[in-house]
């Protein structure tokens, strides 16, 4: 193990010089990945952009009935023409996502808590390889606990995943946890995607923080900004343009798209900021022309 005693602390994070590994292929450290992953990716990120509007829908497999997806079946479809990527679990996508739809999948494949838990941060693999193939994932989602109680078992779910989807070359969404005793400092952020882009994950899910430009130089694969707890449409679309300035490889805007009042209009405000480069003030003014 190395010695951390008298390490120096990371300054430099070259923000001004682009990621030297990207090569010919639009996804931040995957150029040396193999055609079935790069296949996988390229449904997820956008090649022209590069980018990606994901939406999760996964929270009902540890919170049950959630406000506003009382009614997968009604809420979702609607959403389809607007998002790039579905990220849900198994049941959710089979019983209520038409097979013809053209979305990318994130599919959650870790499970075990629920909110009657004192402690979310133990969970297991619940969904094997082979159903990931079944429901032709485009990436297999692993929520790690970096700093929490648990967070030894969700490395070793993290490896199992990664070295599964290795062999069949499914890609691994990394999704950094934070929990009421957790950092949501750029210190833990730096450390957290870090650590999940060098176990293996080709894509990391986490969060917006200060100098969270420093976090995307330091992780050499693309980070997804999580929406989080609900904001007002304007701050969320504030959200989506920071983070996408700060050089995030798209959003995943589930709460604050499912829980608009305009969930459909909001999606399409998202995708403006992500894909077409509108501000935050332009894409709020875009979301209040289609809502009058």
């Amino acid at each position: 193990m190395a010695d951390k005693e008298g390490l120096k602390t990371a300054k430099d994070y070259g923000l001004d010089t682009p990621f030297q590994a990207q090569g010919d292929f639009h996804v931040k450290g995957a150029n040396n990945l193999d055609w079935g992953m790069k296949k996988h990716l390229s449904n997820i990120f956008d090649a022209k952009t590069g980018k990606t509007v994901m939406f999760a829908f996964d929270h009902g497999y540890f919170m049950g009935s959630t406000a506003g997806l009382e009614r997968l079946d009604i809420v979702i479809p609607p959403l389809a023409d607007y998002v790039d990527v579905w990220m849900a679990t198994r049941g959710a996508l089979r019983s209520c996502i038409p097979p013809s739809a053209k979305n990318g999948v994130a599919l959650r494949v870790t499970s075990g808590s629920s909110m009657l838990d004192d402690d979310l941060s133990h969970e297991t693999v619940a969904v094997d390889i082979e159903d990931a193939i079944r429901m032709n994932a485009d990436c297999m989602a692993v929520q790690t606990f970096i700093g929490a109680d648990g967070q030894l078992s969700s490395l070793e779910n993290l490896s199992r995943v990664i070295n599964a989807g290795l062999r069949y070359s499914i890609p691994t969404l990394g999704v950094v946890a934070v929990g009421k005793d957790m950092e949501r400092t750029d210190r833990f952020f730096k450390l957290a995607t870090r650590i999940l882009a060098e176990m293996g994950a080709q894509i990391v899910k986490s969060y917006y923080c200060d100098h969270f430009d420093e976090v995307v130089a330091a992780c050499p694969v693309p980070i997804v900004v999580a929406g989080g707890k609900k904001l007002s449409e304007e701050d969320a679309l504030t959200l989506a343009y920071n983070s996408i300035q700060g050089g995030a490889a798209g959003v995943d805007m589930g709460r604050n798209i499912f829980q608009s009042e305009h969930p459909v209009e909001m999606a399409q405000a998202v995708r403006k900021v992500v894909h077409e480069g509108f501000t935050d003030k332009e894409a709020y003014q875009f979301y209040q022309d289609l809502i009058h």
